[in-house]
């Protein structure tokens, strides 16, 4: 192989490292986010995230920008990074898109919905019934996330992950005391084994409704989390 060939072949194996590298911390990151580990208005330096995962800041960047695009992250300029604080208002905005959305993809759901999915989001009811809280607030995202995807519209389900992701932090500021319980999640399996449609949007609706009942719109704080302590165990291996 020539010099160019092997730049070619090594330029594609750091690049697909690298990939890996971003899907890994991007995964940690929201998980984090998620299970509310990093409370929204926590600033995200890149130095001290690069530190803390044994990376450069170039990859740190690349991670946070991909969550400024879902809206988990808010890039400032001059101030850097910070977990998202949504409002009031944007937080009755997601509840309101994801009733619109979910209402309408269930009627998809029904007529798709194989014994393998109600398996698979069986498996995850039974997960999150044993899972902490900030374990189950992720396993709930999955749960509708994994129902929705039944549906067969990419689309759809790529912008109804988002508002899911979305929730999860609204729940992290303004819902301190219910969260959306997921010991619920058994009622709506029941309901999709029957295929009864209004009945399965109606629950729907009532348990998004409920969770943004909840809601107590209280402010959060800016605090800047033990990166280290979060995120030392995916720091990359140093080269020998």
């Amino acid at each position: 192989m020539n010099d160019t060939g092997q730049f070619h072949l090594l330029a594609g194996l750091a690049t697909g490292r690298e990939t890996r590298s971003d899907d890994a911390i991007y995964q940690a990151l929201w998980e984090a986010i998620v299970e509310h580990r990093l409370s929204p208005g926590a600033r995200l330096p890149e130095d001290a995230l690069a530190g803390a995962f044994g990376v450069s800041r170039t990859m740190i960047r690349r991670v946070l920008q991909r969550l400024a695009l879902e809206q988990l992250v808010t890039l400032r300029a001059h101030r850097g990074a910070q977990i998202t604080s949504p409002t009031p208002s944007e937080a009755r905005d997601v509840f309101r898109a994801r009733r619109l959305l979910e209402g309408a993809l269930l009627a998809e759901v029904v007529t798709r919905l194989t014994p393998e999915d109600l398996k698979a989001l069986t498996t995850i009811a039974d997960q999150e019934h044993h899972a902490s809280r900030e374990q189950a607030i992720r396993l709930s995202a999955r749960f509708h996330t994994r129902l929705m995807a039944v549906a067969g519209n990419a689309s759809l389900s790529e912008a109804l992950s988002q508002l899911i992701s979305r929730t999860s932090l609204i729940i992290a500021v303004y819902g301190r005391h219910r969260a959306g319980c997921p010991c619920e999640h058994p009622a709506l399996i029941d309901l999709l084994a029957t295929g009864e449609l209004a009945a399965i949007q109606h629950w729907m609706q009532q348990h998004l409704a409920d969770i943004e009942a909840s809601l107590d719109f209280t402010a959060s704080g800016d605090a800047l989390p033990d990166f280290e302590h979060l995120f030392g165990h995916h720091r990359e291996p140093s080269a020998s």
